[in-house]
């Protein structure tokens, strides 16, 4: 793998996600992911494969195309590409000799299609994390995507800082014992860890349904955590719950909580943009469909509100690129996995170093 002179500000050497199995059904898919334009599609065998979105004929998107039996056929001269990106055939052409494009690894588990975007001799589907909600029917998930225009590590810092609920989600998951609760940090060369648990609390409106959803009286009085957990390279899974108070808070049992993981997979596109791939894996009232669109839409008007608040502030920080930014003890994770990043990327810098000597 070459890296360029100013090495990106993410780790490629690792599996994001790139998109939902759906998204390529019967058709490619277009994404950019890590600075690369890639193309997704469904080879002859079912299973997805990924090429630079270039074609060698003319240089056209190979997204504009087509599949035809698990080839992907480029839109403006019918050049059909397999899924190791050699061209395989042409009308009237030969075009078995061309230079192959560019394969990505690719593997498709727990519900989403995911792409390595560095060097494809490291990687290894034991480099996944295990996700034990997408693999068990003690579990419920429902989702989405946005794409944001702003720095990936932006939205880290977000989620790995749950101060801001109280204002920017004032009238759905926000409280003022959010504030008043004392935040705890730790870090280990796996992940960052940023936890805060309340105690007889009110549950906000968000919190209310979910009681609701899971037969529990939603006017409880109510003890509730959060706790943030980053790992390599963009991903933050928060578990997060309410249970009714003097229970046990986070080790009650089920019969008397909701909880949940708010997943949050976030796969940078360019400097200032990402594709945010969000969701809530729960386990209460896990085979009630209604309750799920019920939190999708209440996450995609939550995380609506996000969106516009990162924008924003990427503008500003674009505008004013040599302002220093203050530091508090809330920003203890979103800092402390930025330097986990930084760490990977130094760490695949100086292994192509080593390789080229």
């Amino acid at each position: 793998m070459t890296l360029p002179a100013t090495p990106a500000p993410w780790p490629r050497d690792a599996w994001y996600v790139a998109c939902t199995p759906e998204e390529i059904d019967g058709k490619p898919l277009g994404r950019k992911i890590c600075g690369e334009a890639m193309v997704f599609f469904r080879g002859p065998d079912g299973k997805p494969a990924a090429l630079e979105d270039f074609c060698p004929h003319r240089g056209a998107p190979l997204s504009l195309g087509f599949v035809r039996e698990g080839k992907l056929v480029c839109g403006y001269h019918g050049l059909a590409m397999g899924c190791s990106g050699r061209a395989e055939d042409m009308p009237g052409q030969r075009v078995k000799g061309f230079p192959p494009s560019r394969a990505f690894p690719v593997i498709e588990r727990y519900g989403f299609v995911w792409v390595w975007p560095g060097d494809a001799e490291r990687a290894t589907p034991d480099a996944l994390h295990h996700l034990e909600w997408a693999e068990s029917d003690k579990w419920a998930y429902g989702g989405g995507r946005f794409h944001i225009a702003c720095d990936y590590r932006l939205m880290i810092d977000n989620l790995m800082d749950l101060t801001h609920e109280t204002y920017v989600h004032a009238s759905s998951i926000g409280q003022k014992e959010i504030d008043e609760a004392p935040v705890k940090t730790r870090a280990d060369d796996h992940e960052v860890v940023t936890s805060r648990f309340m105690e007889k609390v009110s549950a906000p409106p968000f919190w209310q349904m979910a009681l609701r959803s899971a037969k529990l009286p939603e006017e409880a009085t109510v003890d509730r955590w959060q706790i943030c957990r980053f790992s390599l390279p963009s991903h933050v899974m928060i578990e997060v719950g309410v249970a009714l108070e003097g229970q046990g808070g986070y080790d009650a049992a089920d019969a008397v909580k909701a909880s949940s993981i708010v997943v949050d997979f976030i796969t940078p596109e360019t400097e200032t943009s990402h594709h945010y791939f969000w969701g809530m894996a729960r386990r209460f009232a896990v085979d009630d469909a209604g309750v799920t669109d019920s939190i999708r839409e209440g996450q995609h008007r939550i995380f609506s509100e996000d969106l516009e608040m990162l924008e924003r502030q990427q503008e500003n920080l674009l505008r004013h690129p040599d302002r220093r930014l203050l530091k508090l003890n809330i920003d203890a994770g979103g800092v402390r996995s930025r330097m986990m990043i930084d760490r990977a990327i130094a760490a695949e810098t100086e292994t192509v170093m080593e390789a080229a000597e």
